[in-house]
């Protein structure tokens, strides 16, 4: 279940989410977001100035839900697939419990101001970095054999990044079951081996 917002800032981007979602964010106006957070639309401008705003607000939320987990299963020196599950976890949970979330970061980038997509992207960037690194160490232990880590971190991220377009969570499958499946996919492959 989503965490309940702490903030006027939280359920705009919370009910921001939901609507872009639903409806897409060009097609969402903000009418349509003060009346989902329950107030007037001058209300909704007195804590933020533009929609464009509010989709900054989403994409940095978005990030951050994975990214502080990662920078501290790194600091706590986790396993290299243990970090991995993990992530997948991290990205399954973030779909699960916040709602358009993963689509907006996915599919709404483009339409971010300039300032706010230089900090997200180089939040995403570094992200992969610690991903690359990880399966690095993972190889160096003899965890993993990999060919080419950027291209297999890119595989990953174009699995559990995906999950937007055809996963439901109130499937029968829970999100940290789906995620758990797309590890051992990910760190075993399909084949049969002798």
């Amino acid at each position: 279940m989503a965490a309940q917002p702490t903030g006027r800032r939280d359920q705009i981007t919370d009910a921001a989410a939901i609507l872009f979602n639903e409806h897409g964010y060009d097609q969402t106006s903000m009418d349509d977001i003060a009346a989902a957070v329950g107030i007037r639309k001058p209300t909704l401008y007195h804590h933020v100035s533009s929609k464009a705003q509010i989709l900054g607000w989403i994409h940095e939320a978005a990030i951050a839900m994975v990214y502080e987990p990662l920078q501290g299963y790194l600091a706590q020196g986790m396993a290299p697939d243990e970090v991995i599950l993990a992530v997948a976890k991290d990205t399954f949970g973030m779909f699960a419990h916040n709602l358009g979330y993963l689509r907006i970061f996915s599919e709404n980038h483009r339409n971010l101001d300039p300032e706010v997509r230089s900090v997200v992207v180089a939040k995403r960037d570094e992200y992969f970095r610690m991903l690359v690194s990880v399966l690095d160490e993972g190889c160096r232990a003899g965890m993993f054999q990999i060919e080419n880590t950027r291209v297999a971190a890119m595989a990953f991220f174009g699995m559990v990044n995906w999950i937007y377009q055809w996963y439901s969570p109130d499937g029968e499958i829970s999100a940290d079951e789906l995620a758990e499946q797309f590890y051992r996919i990910f760190t075993d492959g399909i084949r049969v081996r002798a």
